[in-house]
C-alpha cells in the first residue's frame, strides 16, 4: 500500500486523486493533506481519510475548520499558511505526493517535498514553467521521480515507455481547441467569463479553463514538455484534437507515430502517476473507437491564439521569462475572472510585461530571483492595466 499526500485536495485534482483512492483503499492511503478555504469539503476528507497532518492555506479559517471536525475521534495535526503547507508536502512516510495545488502557489511545496526524498506526481504546471533551473537540480540530487500527472505529458511519457535512449524524435501535444474553438476570432472581443468557462470536454478549475479558451495552457505544456523530456522547443508541436481522445503523441526517429488515447478523465493520469510502473484495474469506461467516431486534427490559429507564440518566446529565452510568463498570464487571467478586463486583454498584458522584463532576464536564476520575478510580474500586469 503506498502512502501518498495531496497538495490542493479540494481542487479538481484533489478530489479526483482521492476518487482514486477511495477505489482503490488496498493500495493508497492518505498521510496528509493541504487545501485553501473549502472548509465543509476538507472537513469531510477528514473524517473519510483520515490523514495524519493537515494544513489550511487560508489562516483565517482555522477556527471554522477546527469547529467543524471537533467531533471526528484522533483528529490530525493542523497547520496554517505556506509553511504549513510545505511541512505538510515534506511530512512523514508519504511515497508520492501529489501538486495539485494551482499556479506558483504549489511551487515552494513541491521543493520541500522534494528535499523530503518523496516522489512527486506533478499536476502543477508552474513546478517546472517557473521553478526548472532549481526544481530539476533537485530532483537529481535526491534521487526522486518526477512523473507527469496531467494528461498530455502522461500520454507522452506513457509513449516513451520502452523507447530507447535517442529514439525520440518529436512530440506533437493535443489541444481541445477550449470554449472558443468553433468561434471567428473576430467575435472574441466580446466574450464573456461565463463563456469562456463552458469548456467542451473537460471539468477542470477556472484558472485551467481560461488557459485552454486562450490556448496558453497549451503553450505552458510546450515548456513543460521541454523541461520533462528534454527536447528543443523546434521539436514541440500542437495540434487542434477537438475530441480529445488522442491525448497527446510521439513521433520516434523511423518517423512511427505512437500515441496514447482515452476518454477525457484525468484520473487516468493521475493513477498512472502514483502506480508507475505498475498498470491497475479499474472499472471506468472503456474506450469505444465507434461510439468515439471521427477524430479530427487542424492546425491551430495563431491570430485566435497568440498566448502560443508568447509561451514559445519565453520558453526559448529560457532563464526567468518562463517564470515572468507564467505569473503575468496568472494575474491577467485573475483580471478576467473578475470582469476587469475583456478576454483579448489578456494576451495583450503578458506581451507588455513580457516584453518589459526582457532586458533584465538571468540565465541562471536562483530560487530568490524566481520569486521576486514572479512578484514582479504580477504587480506589472496591474500597473499596465491600470495605463
Amino acid at each position: 500500500m503506498k502512502a501518498i499526500t495531496i497538495l490542493g485536495s479540494t481542487g479538481s485534482i484533489g478530489t479526483q486523486t482521492l476518487d482514486i483512492v477511495t477505489h482503490n483503499p488496498d493500495k493508497f492511503r492518505v498521510v496528509g493533506l493541504a487545501a485553501g478555504s473549502n472548509i465543509n469539503l476538507l472537513a469531510e476528507q477528514i473524517r473519510t481519510f483520515k490523514p495524519e497532518i493537515v494544513a489550511l492555506g487560508n489562516e483565517k479559517k482555522l477556527a471554522e475548520l477546527k469547529d467543524t471536525i471537533a467531533s471526528i475521534p484522533n483528529p490530525p495535526e493542523i497547520l496554517i499558511g505556506q509553511e504549513g503547507i510545505c511541512e505538510v508536502a515534506r511530512y512523514g512516510d508519504a511515497e508520492s505526493v501529489v501538486t495539485g495545488i494551482v499556479g506558483c502557489a504549489g511551487l515552494l511545496p513541491t521543493i520541500a517535498a522534494i528535499e523530503a526524498g518523496k516522489d512527486i506526481a506533478l499536476a502543477n504546471k508552474e513546478t517546472l514553467i517557473a521553478g526548472a533551473p532549481v526544481v530539476l537540480p533537485l530532483v537529481k540530487k535526491h534521487q526522486v521521480k518526477l512523473l507527469p500527472a496531467d494528461s498530455e505529458h502522461s500520454a507522452i511519457f506513457q509513449c516513451l515507455q520502452g523507447l530507447p535512449p535517442g529514439g525520440l524524435r518529436k512530440i506533437i501535444l493535443t489541444a481541445s481547441g477550449g470554449s472558443f474553438r468553433d468561434l471567428p476570432v473576430e467575435k472574441l472581443g466580446s466574450v464573456t467569463v461565463k463563456d469562456a468557462l463552458k469548456h467542451p470536454n473537460w471539468s477542470m478549475g477556472q484558472k485551467i479553463t481560461i488557459d485552454s479558451a486562450t490556448l496558453m495552457n497549451k503553450g505552458l505544456e510546450v515548456i513543460e514538455a521541454h523541461y520533462l523530456f528534454d527536447l528543443d522547443y523546434d521539436r514541440i508541436e500542437i495540434v487542434i484534437h477537438p475530441q480529445s481522445i488522442i491525448h497527446s503523441l510521439i513521433e520516434v526517429q523511423d518517423t512511427s507515430v505512437l500515441a496514447q488515447l482515452g476518454w477525457p478523465d484525468m484520473r487516468l493520469p493521475l493513477l498512472y502517476a502514483l502506480s508507475w510502473p505498475e498498470r491497475i484495474y479499474t472499472d471506468w469506461e472503456q474506450l469505444d473507437l465507434v461510439k468515439a467516431g471521427d477524430l479530427t486534427f487542424r492546425e491551430p490559429d495563431h491570430q485566435k491564439y497568440p498566448c502560443m507564440q508568447l509561451a514559445y518566446a519565453a520558453g526559448r529565452a529560457g532563464g526567468l521569462m518562463p517564470a515572468v510568463l507564467n505569473a503575468a498570464n496568472e494575474q491577467a487571467v485573475a483580471l478576467f475572472l473578475a470582469e476587469k478586463i475583456g478576454f483579448l486583454d489578456i494576451p495583450r498584458l503578458i506581451e507588455t510585461v513580457c516584453d518589459r522584463f526582457s532586458s533584465q532576464n538571468k540565465t541562471n536564476p536562483s530560487l530568490d530571483d524566481i520569486l521576486a520575478a514572479d512578484s514582479w510580474a504580477r504587480q506589472a500586469i496591474i500597473d499596465a492595466d491600470a495605463n
